[in-house]
């Protein structure tokens, strides 16, 4: 994306130059699906595919705000002092979410701004655009207003515009990752302590390649919040046989031996894919640090099916993307990311198998489903941040 690009399209909208710019990555999670809000392990990284902003201040309380993603919306705005969820102010949700906390954590902004952004992310890909623009508000904010606020603090408020403005019982992976990003790193992150460790992604001989379903996620909010429920009543079961306060502090061995409590087979296997997930995940980070890429490949190939069948959120469509990839030459992992329910798969392959990767998985996926997948090569990027001119 050009920088003068966004700056003309700021200036097309609301008729003066912009002032600053900012870009806020998507991300992908290369293993620890479902984990984050069961105080387990998470391993994304950030991506170049992300959220642009162009801004500038206003004289007035208000914000008027412009997607070049969805034009047929039009110039959306509200007042500083009256920040409520409406379902007509659509994407802007996010952002006033993200302004309403920010204001109660510091103090009343004294001020709007004009706001005009274009995303890169395919919209419902699940790469988490939404946690994208959560951020980009976030720092869009504190950069104008020169507020006292950390970037973490941000991440946090960026969950709870999920959580509370929005109704979304996400844990705090898809801000995390965002906010805290490096380029060329992804983050071993404890979710129940916040405790992270930036993990080099060296890979000269592999790309990792995003699989686009191109099949929207149609039930994942409301699939999201039962299975957080789910996992919190196989939780307060095996508390009462066992001290922890979350799934994620339990080990494989404790699990298996006081499983039976669970009364009901379905939370059983919920219970299960959150605590196996969690402890893959940190064993996956270990063969990444050590340079076993083979192993690696191997929890990713193990947290799919884990994801199918014990937790139940892949589709038609994400479920074949991994199998077709498992077939082909040079493939050392695959598996589903994101909540479910649709959106993309990722994979890692050897460099000189991509193209006949993309050709055959792309030919056999559109012969069995009867639509195109859309394939990306991920490159990773640091997290949300002000783009200055020689960036």
């Amino acid at each position: 994306m050009k920088r003068s690009e966004l700056l003309n399209g700021f200036e097309d909208v609301f008729g003066y130059p912009g002032e600053s710019v900012f870009f806020s990555p998507g991300r992908i999670n290369l293993i620890g699906e479902h984990t984050d809000y069961n105080g387990g392990k998470v391993f994304p990284c950030a991506i170049t595919m992300g959220t642009y902003g162009v801004v500038k201040k206003r004289n007035d309380n208000e914000v008027h705000a412009f997607s070049g993603n969805f034009p047929e919306v039009g110039l959306l705005s509200f007042s500083l002092s009256d920040i409520e969820y409406k379902k007509e102010d659509n994407w802007t949700n996010y952002v006033k979410g993200m302004i309403k906390y920010i204001q109660e954590k510091t103090h009343p902004l004294e001020h709007g701004f004009d706001l005009y952004i274009y995303g890169t992310i395919p919209n419902g890909a699940s790469l988490s655009s939404s946690a994208s623009l959560e951020l980009l508000t976030g720092v869009i904010v504190k950069s104008l207003y020169n507020l006292s606020i950390s970037q973490l603090e941000l991440v946090k408020l960026g969950m709870r515009t999920e959580n509370e403005f929005l109704g979304l019982n996400s844990g705090i992976l898809d801000q995390f990752a965002i906010g805290m990003a490096e380029k060329g790193k992804a983050m071993l992150l404890d979710t129940n302590t916040l405790e992270f460790e930036q993990v080099p992604v060296d890979l000269p001989e592999h790309k990792i390649i995003i699989m686009n379903s191109m099949t929207r996620r149609e039930l994942v909010d409301s699939e999201y919040n039962t299975r957080r429920r789910q996992c919190e009543e196989a939780l307060a079961q095996l508390q009462e046989v066992v001290s922890v306060d979350s799934l994620g502090e339990l080990t494989e061995e404790a699990f298996e031996e006081h499983k039976q409590v669970i009364d009901d087979e379905v939370l059983m296997r919920r219970a299960r894919h959150a605590v196996y997930e969690s402890i893959r995940t940190e064993k996956a980070a270990q063969a990444l640090k050590e340079g076993d890429l083979e192993t690696f490949g191997q929890y990713m190939n193990d947290s799919h099916v884990s994801l199918h069948e014990d937790y139940e959120v892949t589709i038609k469509e994400t479920n074949l993307l991994p199998h077709l990839a498992w077939d082909q030459e040079g493939t050392i992992g695959a598996r589903m990311t994101g909540g479910g329910f649709g959106g993309c798969c990722i994979a890692i392959v050897e460099n000189e198998q991509v193209d006949s990767f993309i050709n055959n998985v792309g030919e056999s996926y559109e012969k069995e489903i009867g639509h195109p997948a859309e394939f990306y090569i991920a490159e990773t990027e640091d997290g949300t941040k002000e783009w200055v001119e020689n960036d």
